[in-house]
């Protein structure tokens, strides 16, 4: 027999896991300290501005939505768009996955519980493969 009045705790949102905007400022960081101080990730890094202020806080500010927290993103620009803001860059298979490995280091650097990291991981790359607008 099923009880109606007992309620099923709700999932607590990747946001909170990762410990808010703190713990998603703190991941955001990692990726954009190792994207500009390893050479394995320079494809990426070229892509971007000199300096990294602004993609830093475009992607915190969009990260802490999408994991389930305050839509600063969108608060501040409107609906994403990822696609169409993408566009002007050369993103392929290698932009991709240089995208992709450098997340996983920084969620490991972070320690994201490992659980999470794969279930992150696995939306990163669903996201990073559409936005490929080139071959190879």
């Amino acid at each position: 027999m099923q009880d109606d009045d007992v309620d099923t705790p709700e999932p607590v949102p990747p946001f909170q896991r990762l410990g808010g905007e703190p713990g998603v400022r703190a991941l955001v960081d990692r990726f954009y300290d190792l994207m500009d101080l390893e050479p394995a990730f320079a494809g990426i890094r070229a892509l971007h501005p000199p300096t990294l202020d602004g993609s830093r806080d475009k992607l915190h500010w969009f990260l802490c939505g999408w994991l389930g927290g305050p839509n600063h993103y969108i608060d501040r620009f409107g609906h994403p768009r990822l696609r169409a803001r993408h566009l002007p860059y050369a993103i392929g298979i290698a932009e991709r996955d240089q995208w992709l490995v450098c997340m996983g280091q920084a969620m490991a650097e972070q320690a994201v519980d490992p659980a999470l990291a794969q279930r992150l991981a696995e939306s990163f790359f669903g996201t990073a493969d559409w936005m490929r607008n080139k071959g190879g």
